[in-house]
């Protein structure tokens, strides 16, 4: 690996890190990266599902408390994002490559349309209303499946189906969401690690660096402001997956 390519890493995964803890969305700068290093499609959101995987059990750690008041319901919870994120890891690995590379633009840039839009389904989504088991058990299937099959833009899209499911405090919901994508992820990076084309010398300069990245965001995000970095993931993911539909 030339200098370039080590450095473009490394500054992948320092940002995505650092994204996740600010605001999220880092995938959204870690798997164009990965592209742009000429990894193929597959090949590319495997890696990337297996690098980040840190930052997901880092988050579940320092956010378990939040979801205590949900003890009853959660693990039927993680036994639907499980089943989610198996169907996903198999839809990935199953159908052709180029089925995936076909979609990979769209889901870059679905995944940016509703981070963009976190804010807005945020207040929205934050009105009380009833509970309802069967939004929320629909709506955590399908995020898993996503989650799975396409990293990007993950815990946005489930914390979404939260709150359409639930009556509940942000900080809640928050909880929560940081145990479904840590068990979607799990279930995904084992998956692929058995049966899924990783390219492992990138995982093992890419996942300290999102370790690390994410240290540095968390110390830092109190100081910083959110919506400079929701800016720059906003810019990279439409310029990223516009470049794409372009060159595919």
């Amino acid at each position: 690996m030339d200098p370039v390519h080590l450095a473009l890493l490394l500054a992948a995964g320092l940002g995505a890190g650092f994204c996740n803890a600010i605001a999220g969305g880092g995938s959204l700068l870690s798997f164009p990266a990965l592209l742009a290093l000429g990894l193929p499609p597959v090949t590319a959101t495997v890696t990337n599902s297996v690098a980040v995987w840190p930052g997901y059990l880092g988050g579940a750690a320092a956010l378990r408390k939040r979801a205590e008041d949900y003890r009853a319901l959660l693990p039927r919870l993680v036994v639907i994002s499980v089943a989610g994120a198996g169907l996903g890891v198999l839809a990935l690995l199953a159908a052709p490559p180029e089925v995936f590379a076909a979609l990979v633009p769209f889901l870059v840039l679905g995944a940016t349309a509703v981070f963009a839009a976190q804010p807005w389904l945020s207040r929205t989504l934050g009105a009380r209303h009833p509970d309802s088991r069967i939004t929320l058990y629909l709506g955590v299937f399908a995020g898993s499946v996503y989650g799975a099959y396409f990293n990007g833009g993950m815990g946005i899209v489930l914390l979404t189906a939260l709150a359409l499911g639930l009556d509940a405090s942000a900080q809640l919901l928050n909880g929560l969401k940081s145990v479904l994508t840590l068990s979607v992820s799990t279930t995904a990076m084992v998956a692929v690690a058995l049966f899924g084309p990783v390219d492992w010398l990138v995982v093992a300069i890419l996942a300290p660096a999102c370790l690390f990245g994410g240290v540095l965001g968390a110390k830092f995000a109190d100081r910083l402001r959110p919506a400079v970095f929701r800016t720059v993931v906003i810019v990279f993911g439409v310029g990223a997956g516009s470049a794409m539909l372009v060159t595919g």
